[in-house]
């Protein structure tokens, strides 16, 4: 199994109290930070793929609050203070492997404003198990393989998926451009497209990994209208669509 990438977005907010200041002139503030995962599409999703987070704060909050676990997503630490400091925050991924331990570097300050972010690009090595199951739920594992194909089908033509088949499409969607521009997308972009379809389709949505060939397939036609719009803008904002014949 390939290398995974996700995003995980920080998330801090923080707010002053009415507390009697520790430190005079610093006035007392209540901050949280969680954890999530972020979608191509900028969606949060829970990073369900941790069983568990551990802060570790500034030496000054003491042996029983610098450091603090949390099991269940979306992993909130709630706590309060007067000062800003840089602090790590350490992401056991499911299957409890030690080894596959990841530190994100956190600045918890109030220059910000009441809530901001911050974005960090991991890897998952080798994932395997319960923790490849819990990856599929926020995207695309490295499996599905490039979308490409022609004709009504991505990697495929009309009459390849299902027998039933849905015409009624959005009027601004030219079909046959669509499927004719999808190949013409780069690497990643087609990995954005795969995970649109895995999160976006229904029932009738045909889909066929071919893993030897390293080929995503998908019959146009069986998708869901909004997902049909959602991958036309997405592709025509990608592609010179007076390019495509």
């Amino acid at each position: 199994m390939p290398d995974v990438k996700r995003t995980v977005r920080v998330i801090t907010q923080q707010h002053t109290t009415n507390e009697t200041p520790e430190q005079e002139g610093f006035p007392m503030r209540a901050w949280n930070i969680s954890i999530h995962l972020l979608t191509p599409s900028g969606d949060l999703l829970p990073a369900t793929c941790y069983e568990k987070v551990v802060y570790l704060l500034h030496e000054t909050f003491g042996p029983k609050r610098m450091r603090q676990t949390f099991k269940e997503p979306p992993f909130t630490i709630h706590e309060k203070g007067w000062g800003e400091f840089d602090m790590s925050i350490l992401l056991q991924p499911v299957g409890g492997n030690r080894n596959a331990e990841q530190t994100l570097q956190h600045d918890v300050n109030f220059q910000s404003g009441p809530e901001y972010e911050s974005t960090h690009q991991v890897t998952f090595k080798n994932p395997k198990g319960a923790l490849l199951e819990a990856l599929r739920e926020s995207g695309t594992v490295g499996d599905e393989g490039p979308v490409n194909g022609k004709g009504g089908a991505v990697g495929g033509t009309p009459g390849a998926g299902p027998k039933k088949v849905r015409k009624a499409q959005s009027k601004s969607v030219d079909m046959e451009k669509l499927a004719e521009a999808l190949p013409m997308l780069g690497e990643e972009e087609l990995l954005q497209v795969v995970q649109m379809v895995h999160d976006n389709k229904t029932e009738e949505t045909y889909t066929k990994n071919d893993v030897e060939n390293g080929e995503f397939h998908v019959d146009l036609y069986t998708l869901p209208d909004p997902l049909i719009k959602q991958l036309w803008d997405f592709t025509t904002s990608k592609v010179d669509m007076s390019q495509v014949a």
